[in-house]
């Protein structure tokens, strides 16, 4: 890892040791996450759904994803630090045992076929984008593969959808606006260092890669 990965690293996890993302006394349960998802599955239960406002992109497959990182990033929409009016509504009306829960139910349930797969594409400009993940240092923190990140708190990335990844990225960059945004000063000042033709060419490279997400349809489970 690179001196400049390793610091933006420690600083993101600093910032995790003032507002812990887990209450030490909760017990998750995954049977209640599950139930409380029956107010997500309207766009994360459905393959490919594209989200209409405020940006189209396809909304990201949950399942599989880490369960600290879930918590954290529920915790960031509640508190206003991500701006996105239906997620706020959605993660406002959860406490902290609610997010724990949902949490779990997403991190452990797969489908027992599940292979790791990218986007099935390789990216138009692979040897640009790996200079652009060698710049920004995005290894440092996700894990070499975009699929482990070195701390629990960390998205995996690796086959996540292009679209979303890439809006995820100018919402660290965007400021003033009450619609769309993410108020995490380590991710703004690596969002930042690129145009917005870049962060298209980084996201396709990060999603065509093997992954562990996936999205479940509700009928899946019936």
């Amino acid at each position: 890892m690179n001196k400049k990965a390793l610091f933006r690293c420690a600083l993101f996890l600093a910032a995790l040791l003032v507002q812990p993302v887990f209450a030490q006394d909760i017990k998750a349960n995954a049977a209640h996450g599950e139930k409380l998802s029956d107010q997500c599955v309207g766009c994360h239960g459905i393959k490919g759904y594209h989200a209409s406002f405020p940006e189209i992109y396809r909304v990201p497959m949950l399942f599989g994803q880490g369960e600290k990182y879930l918590v954290s990033a529920l915790s960031a929409y509640k508190r206003g630090e991500r701006k996105h009016p239906t997620m706020r509504g959605v993660a406002g009306s959860l406490n902290d045992q609610d997010m724990a829960d949902l949490a779990l139910y997403y991190s452990t349930t797969r489908t027992p076929s599940h292979v790791a797969q990218g986007s099935g594409s390789a990216p138009e400009h692979a040897d640009a984008a790996l200079e652009l993940v060698k710049k920004a240092g995005c290894q440092g923190c996700h894990g070499e593969n975009f699929n482990k990140p070195i701390d629990p708190a960390y998205p995996k990335l690796a086959g996540q959808y292009a679209d979303y990844l890439a809006a995820a990225l100018r919402a660290y960059k965007t400021e003033g606006n009450g619609m769309v945004g993410r108020g995490n000063a380590v991710m703004g000042g690596i969002a930042k260092q690129f145009s917005n033709a870049e962060i298209k060419v980084l996201s396709e490279y990060v999603a065509s890669l093997p992954g562990e997400l996936e999205t479940i349809p509700q009928k899946a489970f019936k």
